[in-house]
């Protein structure tokens, strides 16, 4: 199949209304296809980092693919953004002397860091997350977690025995997500700190999933120290949309 030219496939970002909650819901960017300026390789956007010229030419990282101008497409690893900036491949996709700051895939980590924890403020706001160890265990009670989140400083103890739970009574250990200090899980859900939390909502898990994969690249979302049950999904590019990041629907018992 033949491939649209470069200057299409790194065309504007999409607008507002474009990037509507509902095509959030549904993933994040899915669907359309963008050239990474390093590698060449057409893929989906779900699985890129955009970048936009900032003032004075100096390349920023804009994880959610709204600021205007003219966009270049790196592919979402921080071996990628950081071989990019090298190369200079920035310059030759905006076709400009764009400057690539020192430590550009360190900002590009945390601005997609800080776009995961704004979308758990999000699900406070519209009551699809269950935060706080007595709410954690009922939801688990009710239904198979979409997205178990424990936060990476938090006593094993706790975390183990939710996991346990989930495990017995669902058969299957849950999506899981560890790669957040419990004071900033807390900023992002109106507490002081958080360490237990899940997510209730599909839609919206698996538009977390996305950016969670994209942040795959940057982070280790499950600390290694952990144990391999909170390795049911290998997060990376693509794991929303590719059939590996999958629960049981809330309410539907494992036959175990």
């Amino acid at each position: 199949m033949k491939h649209p030219a470069s200057s299409q496939i790194e065309a504007d970002p999409p607008s507002p209304e474009q990037s509507s909650s509902s095509d959030e819901a549904r993933g994040g960017r899915r669907g359309r296809e963008r050239r990474c300026i390093l590698s060449g390789e057409v893929t989906d956007e779900a699985n890129l980092i955009r970048f936009a010229l900032g003032p004075d030419d100096v390349v920023t990282p804009d994880v959610a693919a709204k600021l205007p101008g003219r966009g270049a497409w790196v592919t979402a690893t921080r071996a990628k953004v950081e071989e990019a900036a090298k190369k200079g491949a920035f310059s030759r996709g905006f076709k400009a002397n764009a400057k690539a700051p020192e430590g550009l895939a360190d900002l590009t980590e945390a601005l997609l860091a800080k776009r995961c924890l704004d979308m758990l403020g999000m699900a406070r706001r519209g009551g699809a997350i269950a935060t706080g160890a007595t709410q954690v265990e009922s939801a688990i009670r009710s239904a198979p977690a979409f997205v178990l989140i424990e936060a990476k400083d938090g006593a094993e103890e706790g975390r183990e025995k939710l996991m346990s739970l989930h495990i017995g009574l669902w058969g299957a250990a849950p999506p899981a997500v560890g790669c957040f200090a419990a004071e900033d899980l807390g900023v992002a859900l109106g507490r002081e700190r958080v360490i237990h939390a899940c997510l209730l909502q599909e839609r919206l898990a698996l538009a977390w999933a996305a950016d969670i994969g994209r942040l795959a690249g940057f982070r280790a979302i499950v600390p290694d120290s952990w144990p391999d049950s909170w390795r049911s999904v290998s997060w990376k590019l693509g794991v929303a949309s590719d059939g590996s990041f999958s629960v049981h629907r809330r309410g539907e018992r494992s036959d175990v």
